[in-house]
């Protein structure tokens, strides 16, 4: 996005001056590993071309002032008296992140912070994490600038979105904000925050996001529930083995399981997370039509067994894999709405995204939204 047009949104709002800093962070997809990072398994996450952008002023008083081209309301705040309050919204983010700064003894200056988001609201591409990190970063810069612990901001992010704003959300997602890589996915073991960088090159195939517009909201769909029955599962089969997390449990710990719901949750979880491990070794040997294939297996395992997709996300990916140039795809995020992604020949981007538009308005009387990403880094 060009400075000019974010410097134009800050003087509208905040008036003219002429050390205005500017941000960006990324929203992220997850290529693979779906719903297994609160069950302690590995995520294949990157950093996204689209994301959110800041021009910040920094002030000498205790006043922080929120605004946002695509939201409504604006939020102000004093950095010594910082709540919860309903009517903030999104500004509430912002200000846990803010808190919990605080709270580790960081001495913050206020600022006047405009924001620009090309990233489409409730799609699952993480704009709660990407405002988060995105706040932390900007609060922290006078001080440590390029120094910012990126691994520790991300944690302090995932516990204000954890206790200030009270969803459960595990660390994927502020982590690969913070710690993307151009042109690379993170291997991230989500018990140990071990990690790893592995070059995406998809040759002649780009990676599309498929918005349904169907919007979801996290803390109100069955997200909790099916973390509900993960602690569940762990808990019986903790009665005959112990194991710390979900992701180490085997297949033939699912004969543990009486209930039916349990048992196809826990598959879901175990063999995602081998799923995971397939991903990594084929894209490092540059098999991308096999990557292709377990984008697929992966959103029939979250179809059937863990119940996640609906109505709206099967209807596009469905419809995107009769097409004939597109080798892979899957519902990513939390599921309930929100967005797919696929893996499509470039020389047919045009077609794909027609023919997909038109099959899923028949199927849904909705319009969906297509980007064609590149992979970047994380908040700078």
């Amino acid at each position: 996005m060009d400075k000019s047009l974010l410097k134009v949104g800050y003087e509208k709002n905040f008036g003219a001056r002429d050390d205005i800093e500017y941000f960006f962070s990324p929203g992220r997809v997850n290529l693979i590993g779906e719903h297994i990072d609160y069950n302690g398994g590995l995520v294949f996450p990157c950093a996204l071309s689209i994301g959110i952008y800041a021009a910040v002023g920094y002030r000498q008083d205790e006043k922080v002032r929120l605004v946002s081209k695509n939201m409504d309301n604006r939020v102000e705040f004093s950095l010594n008296d910082i709540q919860y309050k309903e009517d903030d919204g999104w500004g509430n983010y912002a200000k846990g992140v803010i808190k919990y700064i605080q709270e580790e003894g960081y001495n913050l200056k206020g600022a006047d912070i405009y924001l620009e988001s090309t990233l489409p609201d409730g799609a699952g591409l993480s704009s709660s994490a990407a405002l988060e990190v995105l706040i932390g970063y900007i609060m922290l810069y006078p001080i440590l600038g390029e120094k910012i612990d990126r691994i520790w901001l991300a944690l302090l992010c995932q516990r204000a979105e954890n206790e200030f704003i009270g969803v459960n959300c595990g660390i994927m997602d502020q982590f690969s904000v913070a710690m993307g890589k151009k042109d690379n996915a993170i291997l991230l073991n989500c018990n140990t925050l071990e990690y790893e960088y592995v070059p995406i090159d998809l040759k002649d195939y780009k990676l599309v996001i498929m918005n349904t517009n169907k919007k979801r909201e996290l803390s109100e769909s069955k997200y909790n529930e099916r973390r509900a029955e993960c602690e569940r599962a762990l808990e019986y089969i903790n009665n005959y083995r112990k194991i710390e997390n979900l992701c180490q449990a085997s297949l033939e710990d699912l004969e543990i399981l009486k209930e039916d719901a349990l048992k196809r949750r826990t598959r879901h979880v175990i063999t995602e997370n081998q799923r995971v491990k397939e991903a990594v070794e084929l894209l490092k040997n540059g098999d991308i039509k096999g990557f292709g294939k377990l984008l697929i297996k992966s959103h029939e395992s979250l179809k059937n067994d863990y119940e996640v997709t609906g109505f709206h996300l099967d209807a596009i990916v469905e419809e995107a894999l009769k097409f004939e140039g597109c080798i892979g795809a899957r519902m990513t995020g939390a599921g309930f709405g929100g967005c797919a992604l696929a893996i499509v020949e470039s020389d047919r981007l045009k077609e794909f995204v027609s023919y997909v538009e038109e099959q899923y308005y028949l199927k849904t009387n909705l319009k969906p939204e297509f980007y064609t990403c590149s992979i970047e880094d994380g908040v700078k």
